[in-house]
């Protein structure tokens, strides 16, 4: 038997400050993400041709290939912490936990390495006539 009261018993058990952080993140790549989105598809609707050269052209534009990178940082961190979210409420098994978050993290790392990779070759110009 304690002599604690119930309040003193679960107090300093809680997310240890931790989950606002999270939460706020979200929210704030959740507006980044519309902003960006926003801005993403009326520039889709502004373009005359879907064409491999126009599109090559688009995405070479100094405006367009920043704001691209942003899109895709933002969009693979703010769906980095939607999955970790999900991984916490629904996978119980601690060790499983685990490396189900690190083959994700690694998944959602090698994902945006790819695709600012793809951003930069094309802004940069490939090598070989490629872009």
């Amino acid at each position: 038997m304690s002599l604690r009261s119930p309040i003193g018993r679960v107090l300093g058990l809680g997310a240890a400050k931790e989950g606002v952080s999270h939460w706020w993140s979200q929210r704030v790549t959740s507006v980044a993400l519309l902003l960006l989105g926003l801005w993403f598809v009326a520039s889709l609707l502004r373009m005359a041709n879907f064409e491999y050269e126009a599109v090559i052209a688009w995405i070479a534009g100094p405006v367009n290939a920043v704001l691209l990178l942003l899109l895709i940082a933002t969009l693979v961190y703010h769906s980095l912490l939607g999955v970790q979210v999900v991984v916490e409420d629904y996978v119980h098994h601690h060790g499983l936990k685990i490396g189900t978050m690190l083959l994700l993290t690694f998944a959602h790392w090698a994902v945006a390495a790819l695709a600012i990779f793809a951003v930069l070759r094309i802004a940069f110009g490939a090598p070989g006539g490629a872009g």
